[in-house]
């Protein structure tokens, strides 16, 4: 794989589509300007953290498939967090806690030829050293969680080498542990309160509603509040 070094981009992301690579690169930076998140959410992307946006391509990846790429890139992080002892919880579809608040999010963005993903973008915002002011309640790092800073190279290796496995959808679920709770679905502004039940193959979210239905939601439709 290509690696790309960068001091500051917009975005790692973006930097990506805009270059004309035509093998598997991995592109860090050590700052953002304009990071983000999914559904346009801006990410704050200070200097201390971990920004990587790794591009691969495919031939006869079935778009039906896709789910596999968030699963790859979820589990990559919760096994990186492990190796260094922390703890993660995926909080469906894309997001990594520790201790309750968010230390990393991903962005995934594919390129579909005809029924096939031919390219796909996968950003990672890791908290790593990085401050974090006005985001304390909601956010977290990896120093803040050990009480220790961390070599942002030794984080940035084991990364790339968790990213290299092939992981599957019950390997994700295995970092889930609010299966069986009450959680909140949010949709343009409307709540309404379900027990999570599990998610599916394709990445769906199963739920029983209060009135005993069970229904399978996706991330595009619906955010969802663990608390």
């Amino acid at each position: 794989m290509k690696i790309v070094e960068l001091e500051e981009t917009d975005s790692t992301n973006e930097y990506i589509k805009r270059g004309n690579f035509c093998e598997d690169t991995a592109v860090f930076a050590a700052r953002q300007t304009s990071g983000r998140g999914t559904k346009g959410r801006s990410f704050i992307s200070d200097e201390g953290g971990l920004y990587v946006s790794v591009l691969r391509i495919y031939r006869d990846f079935d778009f039906s498939s896709a789910f596999g790429i968030m699963v790859n890139a979820c589990v990559a992080v919760c096994r990186t967090l492990e190796s260094f002892g922390l703890h993660p919880v995926i909080k469906w579809a894309n997001d990594v806690l520790v201790g309750g608040r968010k230390i990393c999010g991903t962005l995934i963005e594919n390129t579909f030829c005809s029924d096939n993903v031919c390219r796909s973008v996968v950003g990672i915002g890791l908290n790593v050293n990085n401050a974090l002011a006005g985001l304390a309640n909601i956010a977290t790092s990896m120093s803040e969680q050990a009480g220790r800073k961390f070599c942002l190279a030794d984080v940035k290796s084991t990364l790339l080498e968790m990213l290299e496995g092939g992981y599957s959808v019950a390997e994700y679920k295995r970092y889930i542990d609010w299966f069986g709770r009450k959680i909140t679905l949010v949709r343009e502004g409307e709540r309404q309160f379900v027990t999570a039940l599990d998610v599916d193959a394709g990445g769906r979210l199963v739920v029983r509603t209060d009135d005993g239905r069970v229904a399978a939601v996706s991330s595009g439709e619906m955010s969802l509040i663990l608390k």
